[in-house]
């Protein structure tokens, strides 16, 4: 099998993640999605990574559907609970990771723009998003070993790799002062954890 990413992607980087931990082989092709010749579009008409292509050519995509795919190929350590109450939970977690990486890349993809062409409006809107998930999630690790049932799953993976894309882009950021980590203490402590496993090392993104 195939997996088309981008080294700095968070959610091709929560696939290779899943994919790693579940001892699954990937062939892995990095790919430009401004190339001229990326062919991510001929596998996703989204033209967005990740995508899987499987040994008949079937492709999958978006993340979530890959990591479920993933997940289920083998009964290793399964990272999505099969008990229907847990995996809410775990998908819930998801969830919410996901969608502050999606506010966190809109602000930086508008900042990416000329200056004369940027939206303050749009900016501030997308990074409360961020800040509003962050403080949740902050608030949900209290006293917490991992995010479900003391359990590391998708959950976790899902959290991590926000916050390493979030380190990555907004590292300087800061609010009265704090950076990140100082302001969201739970985070930064389940991040350091989560750091140390060879599947995040391997997949660090790159500045």
């Amino acid at each position: 099998m195939q997996l088309f990413y981008t080294v700095n992607s968070p959610y091709a980087r929560k696939v290779r993640i899943v994919a790693s931990e579940k001892h699954v082989d990937l062939e892995l092709k990095e790919v430009v999605l401004t190339d001229p010749d990326c062919p991510v579009g001929q596998h996703n008409p989204l033209g967005k990574v990740p995508v899987l292509v499987m040994e008949d050519g079937e492709a999958l995509y978006d993340s979530r559907v890959i990591v479920e795919f993933l997940d289920y190929r083998t009964p290793v350590s399964h990272l999505i609970p099969q008990d229907h109450t847990a995996k809410i939970k775990v998908r819930r977690w998801e969830a919410l990771a996901d969608g502050v990486c999606d506010a966190a890349v809109a602000v930086m993809l508008e900042q990416r723009k000329p200056v004369e062409l940027q939206s303050q409006m749009h900016i501030d809107k997308q990074m409360a998003k961020v800040v509003a998930g962050m403080t949740r999630l902050d608030a949900d690790l209290v006293k917490k070993k991992w995010c479900v049932n003391e359990t590391f799953s998708l959950a976790d993976i899902a959290l991590g790799c926000m916050l390493g894309y979030f380190d990555l882009r907004f590292k300087d950021m800061r609010w009265d002062h704090k950076s990140w980590q100082d302001k969201f203490p739970n985070l930064a402590k389940h991040y350091s954890v989560l750091v140390k496993r060879p599947s995040f090392k391997q997949t660090m993104p790159v500045a």
